[in-house]
């Protein structure tokens, strides 16, 4: 399991490199459009069931959702199997783990930590709306940003890297 964790950090840390590369490729003609053409939003639907997600200084897709009706702010990682909570915020909706429920060893980039595991009976993105969606619950210590992993990511039509931005369509 950490081969695979290590594995996958590199996929992601190598997807990013390759995301970095793509936009200095397309920068010149993004430069030749006119001055008449509108800034995107941050995070705007691309379509009727789709979001596009520009990338931020660090070069990481942000996206603001919602659990149980309460606000969340994600980081879109593919790398990641399931949605990763810190504790902090799944407490925001109800989700309080006892100790007895860490029974779920994962790696993470900070080494090898114990998580609860849970199911989140809805996930909201930009009006993309996942059900019944896998997740785990890990330390505030452990991870500093929530992760919208594949188990979100895996129920959608499509997601992909393009123009500088991700696109998530339902």
């Amino acid at each position: 399991m950490r081969n695979i964790m290590i594995i996958a950090a590199f996929l992601v840390g190598l997807g990013t490199i390759m995301a970095q590369m793509a936009d200095k490729m397309t920068a010149a003609p993004a430069l030749a459009r006119t001055a008449s053409a509108k800034a995107a939003p941050d995070i705007a639907p691309a379509g009727s069931r789709s979001l596009s997600i520009p990338r931020d200084a660090r070069g990481h897709f942000q996206a603001e959702g919602r659990i149980e009706g309460q606000r969340i702010g994600f980081m879109v990682d593919t790398g990641a199997s399931v949605i990763a909570l810190n504790e902090s915020s799944a407490a925001r909706f109800g989700l309080r783990p006892s100790r007895g429920d860490y029974n779920a060893t994962v790696s993470t980039a900070n080494g090898t930590i114990k998580a609860a595991r849970t199911r989140l009976a809805m996930v909201e993105l930009g009006g993309l709306i996942v059900r019944d969606v896998e997740a785990m619950v890990l330390p505030d210590e452990a991870l500093s940003e929530n992760l919208l992993g594949l188990s979100f990511l895996s129920k959608l039509k499509r997601f992909e890297y393009a123009g500088g931005k991700l696109v998530l369509e339902q």
